[in-house]
C-alpha cells in the first residue's frame, strides 16, 4: 500500500548503518492538519533504506516536501513478551511547491504554525493548540 503526506521537512539525521547489509536514514515532517477551525500539530519520523538513504539531501530543514511512502511492520517477540514495530518507509521525496508541470493539480499543502514559541507564560491564547487530541475530544460526528 502506498500513501503520501506533505509537510515540513523538520529535522533529517544521519545515516545509520544498521547491520553489515542495511542502513537507514530517519527524517522528521512536521504535519498540519484542520480540524473544526482548529489546525493540530503531528510530527512524523519517517525513514529512508538502503540505497534511499541520499535522496533527502537535496532538500532543506523548513522546506515543504511530498513523501511518498509504505507503512512497514514487524511482530517482534524478547523474554515472552511480544512487541509490534511500524515504520514509515519513504521511497520518493519531492518538493512541495508548484512546477509548471503540476500547476493547479492536487491539494495545497496546509497552514503550518510557524510561530516558533511553545506558548509559554502568557503567550496568545487564541494561537492554534499544538497537541494531537484525542478523538473523544473531537466532535466532528455529523448527529
Amino acid at each position: 500500500m502506498s500513501l503520501e503526506v506533505t509537510g515540513k521537512l523538520l529535522v533529517k539525521y544521519e545515516t545509520q548503518q544498521v547491520s553489515e547489509k542495511f542502513k537507514k536514514r530517519e527524517f522528521v515532517l512536521e504535519l498540519a492538519e484542520e480540524i473544526n477551525g482548529n489546525i493540530y500539530t503531528n510530527f512524523a519520523k519517517m525513514q529512508l533504506v538502503q540505497n534511499k538513504c541520499d535522496i533527502i539531501d537535496r532538500f532543506k530543514e523548513g522546506e515543504t516536501v511530498r513523501v511518498s511512502f509504505n507503512i512497514k511492520g514487524n511482530k517482534w517477540e524478547r523474554d515472552g513478551k511480544v512487541n509490534y514495530i511500524t515504520n514509515l518507509d519513504a521511497w520518493r521525496v519531492e518538493s512541495a511547491t508548484a512546477t509548471p508541470g503540476n500547476a493547479g493539480g492536487g491539494q495545497a499543502a496546509p497552514a503550518y504554525n510557524n510561530n516558533n514559541s511553545s506558548n509559554q507564560g502568557g503567550g496568545n491564547f487564541n494561537a492554534a493548540p499544538n497537541f494531537n487530541p484525542s478523538p473523544e475530544t473531537i466532535d466532528d460526528l455529523p448527529f
